[in-house]
């Protein structure tokens, strides 16, 4: 399995725009630095829902997909069919193992809910890593929403899952949950 982070739709700039018109404040020039896309990435103001990103993900398990595929505010998804006039093959007959690519079109604000439930280690394995590669897919271009990418025991402080994993007590939660809160300036 291999994710590509393929194309950013929206610019950094209109992210600002819009940022600026709900502050009444007229469009700007510059580009928006490194800080103020990190600030506004962490407070979740809405401007950053005009960001949409591009992912595939290959050669995915079909099951995997589908838990991506439960995900639905902000986020369109295509995936590999199996429809028996498409692919000559019964689709009673494919496993829920076998391998489909799948698109993500994702904007800002989904990128970091899916994250927060999808890199938990309660989630399944092969999800994870799946929503993993996407996450990495996405560092060079974006490296702003990749830090503010994690799962929810970072992001809240805690795991308030049902059934914790555990991970909320190790040396790499302290350590995530540290540079998550310096990033945020909490």
């Amino acid at each position: 399995m291999k994710a590509r982070h393929i194309t950013t739709n929206g610019t950094w700039r209109n992210v600002a725009d819009c940022a600026n018109i709900t502050i009444g404040r007229d469009q700007g020039t510059r580009e928006p630095s490194s800080n103020w896309k990190m600030r506004i990435l962490l407070a979740e103001h809405s401007p950053i829902r005009s960001l949409w990103l591009n992912i595939i993900l290959s050669d995915i398990k079909y099951w995997a997909s589908v838990h991506l595929t439960r995900h639905k505010i902000g986020v369109e998804h295509f995936v590999t069919t199996q429809r028996e006039d498409r692919t000559g093959s019964p689709r009673d007959d494919a496993p829920q193992s076998a391998r489909v690519n799948h698109r993500i079109m994702a904007n800002a604000q989904a990128m970091i809910n899916i994250s927060r439930k999808r890199l938990c280690y309660n989630a399944a394995q092969e999800t994870r890593e799946a929503w993993e590669a996407a996450v990495e897919s996405i560092k060079v271009n974006e490296p702003e929403l990749y830090c503010a990418c994690v799962p929810d025991c970072v992001y809240r402080g805690h795991c308030f899952e049902m059934q914790t994993c555990g991970y909320y007590k190790s040396d790499g939660y302290k350590l995530a949950r540290k540079e998550y809160v310096i990033r945020s300036g909490r």
